[in-house]
């Protein structure tokens, strides 16, 4: 069964609070490859991928291919500033 968009967002918000979340179906539509940006504060890198991997285990696994890019807020903001030069 095909995951949704909404079905990743609510996974995610419900597990923790985020500054800044993007969720981008790469499969035209069909739920099985999704790539995901998350920003938000406690963890350090490989602590956050590994968080999110645990909250979303059960729609993973149930994907083609999925790709995350967590930060902090901070380094978010500096990614969007970095962008705007």
């Amino acid at each position: 069964m095909p995951i949704s968009l909404a079905d990743l967002e609510t996974a995610i918000r419900t597990a923790i609070p985020v500054s800044h979340l993007e969720i981008i179906d790469q499969s035209s539509g069909c739920g099985e490859n999704y790539a995901v940006l998350v920003a938000f504060e406690g963890k350090n890198t490989l602590a956050r991928h590994r968080f999110i991997n645990e909250i979303l285990k059960t729609e993973i696994a149930q994907m083609h291919a999925f790709s995350q890019k967590t930060l902090t807020p901070q380094q978010y903001q500096a990614q969007l500033a970095k962008a705007a030069a």
